[in-house]
């Protein structure tokens, strides 16, 4: 699918997108009082492969889709996948909304890190100014929950942690489809994906298996439509205008998950939280207009 440069439609889609991905958080958040996270995961994946294979007709020939020489790859990439979905799944149940939505802006930072073992990259004093700006956001926010005092609550500290490991298994992830499109084509690389992603999630439900009733199924269902109609429009978005272009706009789940964390919890993020999210689409921001900058010098 050829490149656009269509700035508005673009931002359209990217505004969509990470409105539907937030709705979708709220949903997990919603379902998963009784439900294992892990059981939600697969309803996600499973329910969203026919609109994978729409985005994959979309994205050009499906002849020998599933033909690759590097399958270990894939397999690898999957399981990152799948452990950033679980971590981001787990903590959403244990954090309020947008410190959850604020703390998944974190991959970028951990991108710039994985990037010197397993690129040889050497950042310079930009972008480790930029990482060092984004994890002390994280700090602020998890100052503002009481993640350091005495009587802190261990469910904030462990979904905390977990929002975090999120964004480092999301990096590897990132990393690992930067190495696999070298040699593979990309509607390869997400057929494999979301074929993988539901065998691993799914080998988990005899162990886990609740049974949803009433609005559970309705909200199950929702999961993985909204999931999934939110990765056509991140398809494309990305397909519409540059990534630098659009940066700024995914960053706006944040006021999705405030509004929805008032309108379904009645809960105001507080000034840490605000400050804190801040310094980390700050830091975001930067690395990305970096990263843009380095790639035209090239």
């Amino acid at each position: 699918m050829p490149l656009r440069h269509d700035i508005r439609r673009g931002a359209t889609c990217m505004l969509a997108a990470t409105a539907l991905f937030t709705i979708m958080s709220s949903m997990v958040k919603l379902v998963a009082d009784r439900i294992p996270f892990n059981e939600v995961m697969f309803f996600r994946v499973a329910l969203a492969m026919p609109i994978v294979w729409i985005i994959v007709k979309r994205m050009g020939d499906t002849s020998g889709l599933l033909q690759t020489k590097r399958f270990k790859g894939h397999v690898f990439r999957a399981m990152t996948g799948t452990l950033a979905m679980g971590s981001s799944f787990y903590a959403v149940t244990l954090l309020p909304l947008p410190e959850h939505t604020a703390l998944s802006y974190t991959q970028p930072l951990f991108v710039t890190l994985l990037s010197i073992p397993f690129l040889g990259e050497r950042p310079g004093i930009h972008r480790w100014s930029a990482v060092l700006l984004g994890f002390c956001g994280i700090l602020v926010i998890a100052f503002g929950q009481g993640a350091f005092s005495a009587g802190v609550d261990q469910w904030i500290a462990i979904g905390m942690f977990f929002a975090v490991v999120q964004g480092v298994f999301s990096a590897l992830t990132t990393l690992l489809v930067r190495g696999l499109s070298a040699t593979e084509k990309s509607t390869t690389i997400v057929m494999w994906q979301s074929i993988l992603m539901t065998i691993f999630t799914g080998v988990t439900m005899p162990f886990v298996w609740t049974t949803p009733q009433g609005t559970e199924w309705l909200l199950l269902l929702g999961i993985g439509l909204t999931g999934g109609v939110a990765q056509v429009l991140l398809t494309e978005a990305y397909a519409s205008a540059q990534v630098s272009s659009l940066g700024p706009y995914s960053y706006t789940s944040i006021l999705w998950a405030s509004f929805l964390g008032l309108l379904i919890w009645g809960v105001l993020p507080g000034v840490p939280m605000v400050i804190g999210s801040g310094m980390i689409i700050a830091a975001g921001l930067y690395i990305l207009h970096r990263e843009m900058r380095r790639t035209r010098k090239q």
